[in-house]
């Protein structure tokens, strides 16, 4: 049976790639002296694997790391040892087994927040909630698989639910998407909206993943 880890990744963390966020937990494994299963062949390596890659720049407080701790080490002990080998911006707040398939992982919860240096404009709350009420929104997404290179994905279906709320100079959407077959970047959302309304594009927009979810909409362990 596996293990699992929930962590962090806020800060400049953020700009860690996914390939050298693994690469960070190798190594911090190693260096918190916590052994762990490591891969067969010729080169072994340490194996960890994170269930939902986040994009760079994006920040999380719901990771989901999965790898193999050996006897001798209790998962109890694991966050803190684990957090003091990490750098700036990565912290592990909980270890435990994994009793749950990652399938079961259906949703995701981001906030995304739009800035506006010289203030909101009137218009950009219901142009974001025209966008979601619309019974279908096709877009192009990128896809290495594709010829062409890109596919067409309906984002509505794929919105489980959103929630707008306003500032001054900021528009904050409370979202809930599919995580997985398929998954739906909230950036794809950011591009659409820029798109269809021009006239209501931020200035800059942040993303956070705040949870992970079940098919029940519970937060997934």
């Amino acid at each position: 049976m596996a293990d699992r880890l929930l962590f962090s990744k806020t800060g400049r963390a953020r700009y860690i790639s996914h390939l050298d966020l693994m690469r960070t937990f190798q190594r911090a494994f190693t260096r918190a002296k916590i052994p762990i299963k490591h891969t067969e062949g010729f080169n072994p390596h340490p194996f960890v694997s994170i269930a939902l890659p986040l994009s760079v720049g994006y920040s999380s407080q719901c990771e989901i790391l999965e790898f193999g701790l050996l006897e001798g080490t209790s998962c109890e002990e694991v966050p803190e040892r684990l957090t003091a080998a990490m750098p700036e911006g990565i912290a592990v707040y909980q270890c435990w087994r994994a009793e749950r398939k990652l399938k079961e992982l259906c949703y995701v919860n981001y906030i995304m927040t739009f800035d506006y240096s010289e203030g909101r404009p009137q218009g950009a709350e219901p142009a974001m909630a025209a966008l979601f009420s619309r019974d279908s929104l096709v877009v192009k997404k990128k896809s290495n698989k594709a010829k062409a290179g890109f596919t067409e994905v309906d984002i509505i279906p794929l919105v489980r639910s959103w929630r707008i709320e306003c500032q001054s100079d900021t528009m904050t959407l409370d979202l809930v998407v599919s995580a997985q077959n398929p998954g739906l970047n909230p950036e794809l959302i950011r591009s659409t909206f820029c798109s269809e309304y021009p006239q209501y594009a931020p200035d800059f927009v942040t993303f956070h993943r705040r949870e992970v979810l079940d098919g029940e909409g519970r937060p997934f362990r």
